[in-house]
């Protein structure tokens, strides 16, 4: 008797739905799991029936009379996938049947013999299972013909003639099938191969569509930037005058305007004695006083432009002050009259007893502040949206927009000269980065990360959480005192390392160490530039912000944001797979390898012999990875993969990376121990150096001692990718603030804060209103120019004597905000940029969105402690004071 499965019925069904294996129960069940076994197989049978008309069938015998008893061997009809019939064992006293198992042929499929319900068996017609058995043979054959390069040969024993297939016996074909058990089964083979079909065509529709929308996205960069190249080539030179005179109460000076260039706005910029726009309401200040008027031809004057008072210092004050003089701009909207041939001018009064000497320089603008500064922020939205998408690289997408932002200064006659453009870059930072680039190249010569990499495994005992507390400490005590770009330029051939020796994505603890060392860094005057920024700008040390007071407060509410951060991060990355590469070990090595064959025959320069043939030498070397890289990934889907214990793992660490080079290690660990040094002592007065000049030097003298005869390997090991980013990132930043995007933002909160009734809640909006405000802001635009323009608001705004605010904790607000504001995205701070470039040129590329979904997160839990913390401090303890 044929027996079929004992599973449960209903959990069958279900499972067949699915597309997983279904065993049909028989024994000892009802008529309806009877029924519907019959149901299923006549579904499966209606699906061949279009096939079924068509076929020939041959070789008819007599059937027999009566029913054949059951079988008394185990036997079934099993269902694998939602497609697929087969058939099993029959019993040998059944002739008929043994006949139609091995020779696929029935007499009569109408008078085929069919088992009665009392037999346990529903009946099933045999012409359906003849009719699946031949689609299923045809198929093997074509897809054997296929594999084996055999051109398929339709044969005469063949019950399918609109099906191929290979010449052989029937009798063959049969034993085959049943020693086969599923990779040749008809349907699977066919839904197998019909996915694999769907995939190539998506695939294919998706390329096409990819090509497509990359041929859209060239073409349209392409004719922004002729657009923007066409802009800054026309545009007329800048008709900037300068303009050196003093002024007193008893002298004034007018300026005739030119005429025929003169445009509804006048751009003035003052530089001399001067106190901030808001103490010149005082009445206890002496002011003076910028205007335009017109001159008509009968001698009257009127007045044309608002008027712009300063507040101006002592005399006793500025008796051989240079450094303290203030520089302020100003926008003046002029009232022409075109059919007045008027002559207009610039007037400056002052109500000083001395004369107060000044510079001033003038321009004509095209458009008004309001309208630049829109200009601005279709700028940077446009750059972010290049580098968010990952349209261009964000290199390219900087430089894009810093010319973007020079055409348009130009377009508003406002366009700067190369020599002007080049001071605008801050080549200390410049050149910080450049000399540790160079000092840590051949420092990774000596194996010394290597070696640190295997201890700090050796002494974690291989625990991934252990060696991340430590690497996220590591980086926030060292950017505390240390630059946290030299600190992450230190940590990230350490980090890689370990991250590959743990099988975990370095990407993943790279942005955890960035994060840690901007809070870090937020805790001393010297950890991030806009504490450097804050601490020397001489107002705020008058009224008391020093190295003292400035780390005595901010100390505390960054260890406290270093411990919510870190219990935030553990929360993110709770589980270890999160941390972990979704591919084996093995495969992401070699998909690491076939990234760094790629990126070295890219390097390479075009135009020699040489360097063709090396370039297809790893071209065939990255084809050979990929195809390895699939026959690694078959082998391990057949096989089980047995993870190396700890102590096996450390001895062949120990075994690949030791120290290379022990002369260089000395000679290179001296220099290094040595700038290093000479960056904590870097705020003594008795020395006479920068930053970047310590850097420079260092660098200079490793490279003496360490006596290298091709420097060209050193050379192109520094990350000039992520140098010429900075630079072009230098000229966007400056090209907003001329445009007055930061100045808007600073005078938009400096409103709102003032339009605030009552001193308490004044202190809380001003607080909360500048920490969220700074924080947003550093997140997309450079902080260290936003920080200095937010600094004279400050100033400005602590000096008016309507606020009533202290400067204390606007100044920390500030600091917090700017500081923790740069781990929201990937280019809001300095050391995120540097940890990108770094992490790219080991072939672990960090995008955009990739550091979004965890620096956003974790700028908006450690601005809200920061947040609670000021509104304790100044709020509830009321330190509004510099001091204790």
């Amino acid at each position: 008797m044929a027996t079929l499965g004992t599973h449960n019925g209903k959990k069958s069904r279900k499972r067949a739905a699915g597309g997983l294996r279904l065993d049909l129960p028989v024994h000892g069940k009802s008529t309806s799991d009877l029924e519907h076994s019959e149901a299923t197989m006549s579904e499966l049978g209606e699906k061949s029936n279009s096939v079924a008309e068509g076929l020939a069938l041959s070789d008819t015998k007599a059937a027999p009379s009566t029913p054949a008893h059951p079988p008394t061997s185990p036997g079934g009809l099993h269902m694998r996938e939602p497609f697929f019939l087969k058939l099993h064992s029959l019993p040998e006293n059944d002739s008929d049947e043994e006949k139609v198992r091995r020779e696929g042929t029935v007499s009569n499929p109408l008078s085929a013999p069919q088992y009665t319900q009392s037999s346990s068996l529903p009946s099933t017609d045999f012409k359906r299972q003849d009719t699946w058995f031949y689609i299923q043979e045809s198929h093997r054959q074509r897809v054997e013909s296929e594999s084996e390069g055999v051109p398929p040969v339709t044969t005469s024993t063949e019950k399918t003639p609109l099906l191929p297939g290979k010449t052989e016996s029937k009798t063959e074909s049969f034993k085959r099938h049943d020693s086969d058990n599923g990779p040749d089964d008809c349907f699977a083979a066919w839904w197998e191969n019909m996915a694999k079909c769907c995939s190539a065509y998506t695939c294919k529709v998706a390329d096409d569509t990819k090509s497509k929308l990359n041929t859209f996205k060239v073409v349209l960069i392409s004719v922004a930037l002729v657009f923007i190249c066409v802009i800054f080539t026309v545009a007329p030179a800048s008709d900037v005058h300068l303009s050196q005179f003093a002024v007193s109460a008893d002298y004034g000076v007018s300026i005739n305007l030119t005429s025929e260039s003169l445009t509804p706005v006048l751009q003035v910029t003052v530089r001399g004695p001067f106190l901030n726009e808001a103490a010149a309401e005082s009445p206890s200040w002496q002011n003076c006083t910028f205007y335009v008027r017109r001159l008509h031809a009968n001698g009257s004057m009127q007045t044309v432009s608002d008027k712009w008072a300063l507040a101006m210092r002592d005399e006793a004050d500025i008796a051989g002050m240079i450094t303290d003089e203030l520089s302020l701009s100003h926008n003046f909207d002029i009232a022409l009259d075109q059919s007045d041939s008027a002559t207009y001018q610039l007037v400056v009064e002052s109500s000083a007893s001395y004369l107060a000497s000044m510079l001033m320089s003038y321009a004509n603008v095209m458009k008004p502040e309001s309208v630049q500064v829109v200009y601005a922020a279709i700028i940077l939205v446009g750059v972010y949206v290049l580098i968010i998408f990952e349209l261009v690289h964000r290199t390219l997408a900087a430089m894009v927009g810093a010319l973007a932002s020079i055409a348009v200064l130009a377009y508003m006659r406002q366009r700067p000269t190369l020599a002007t453009v080049m001071l605008w870059l801050d080549f200390e930072t410049l050149g910080l980065l450049f000399g540790m680039m160079l000092i840590v190249a051949i420092f990774m010569e000596t194996g010394f990360f290597d070696f640190v990499a295997v201890e700090a495994f050796k002494r974690a005992k291989g625990q991934v959480w252990p060696l991340i507390t430590t690497l996220c400490i590591f980086a926030a005590v060292f950017s505390a005192f240390l630059d946290n770009v030299t600190t992450i330029l230190l940590l990230v051939p350490v980090t890689i390392r370990l991250c590959e020796t743990l099988n975990l994505d370095p990407k993943h603890v790279l942005i955890a160490e960035v994060i840690f060392s901007n809070i870090g860094g937020t805790a001393t005057a010297i950890g991030d530039p806009p504490n450097v920024i804050i601490v020397s700008n001489a107002e705020l040390t008058k009224k008391g912000v020093n190295f003292i007071t400035f780390t005595m407060h901010m100390f505390i509410g960054s260890v406290i944001a270093c411990v919510v951060a870190y219990g935030h991060l553990r929360l993110m990355y709770r589980r270890r797979r999160y941390l972990q590469f979704k591919d084996p070990p093995e495969i992401v090595e070699i998909e690491h390898e076939i990234n760094i064959w790629r990126r070295t025959r890219e390097s390479l320069v075009y135009g020699t012999r040489d360097a063709e043939r090396i370039r297809l030498i790893l071209k065939t070397k990255a084809a050979e990875l990929e195809q390895l890289k699939v026959e690694k990934l078959a082998e391990m889907q057949k096989s089980i993969v047995v993870e190396e214990d700890f102590q096996t793992k450390l001895a062949n660490l120990q075994e690949e990376y030791h120290i290379q080079n022990k002369s260089l290690l000395i000679k290179s660990c001296a220099v290094l121990g040595t700038v290093i040094l000479l960056f904590f002592l870097e705020p003594l007065e008795a020395l006479h150096l920068s930053l970047g000049w310590i850097a420079i030097m260092g660098s200079i003298v490793l490279l003496v001692l360490a006596d290298k005869e091709e420097i060209e390997s050193v050379i192109h090991k520094v990350e000039w990718t992520t140098l010429i980013f900075f630079a072009a990132l230098f000229v966007l930043m400056k090209g907003m603030e001329k445009l007055g995007l930061l100045n808007f933002i600073g005078q938009q909160t400096a409103d709102i804060i003032t339009g605030v009734e009552g001193e308490s809640r004044r202190l809380l909006v001003a607080i909360v209103l500048i920490l969220w405000v700074s924080a947003l802001a550093s997140s997309f635009i450079d902080n260290i120019p936003f920080t200095t323009a937010m600094v004279s608001i400050i100033v400005q705004l602590a000096d008016d004597p309507k606020v009533g605010v202290p400067i204390a904790p606007m100044v920390w607000a500030l600091a917090f905000g700017a500081c923790f504001g740069g781990n929201g995205t990937l280019i809001g701070a300095s050391c995120n940029v540097v940890c990108a470039g770094l992490s790219e040129q080991r072939g672990y590329r960090l995008s955009f969105g990739e550091y979004f979904k965890v620096g956003f997160p974790m700028m908006i839990v450690s601005v809200t402690v920061a947040m609670v913390y000021l509104l304790v401090c100044h709020l509830v303890i009321g330190w509004n004071g510099p001091y204790l």
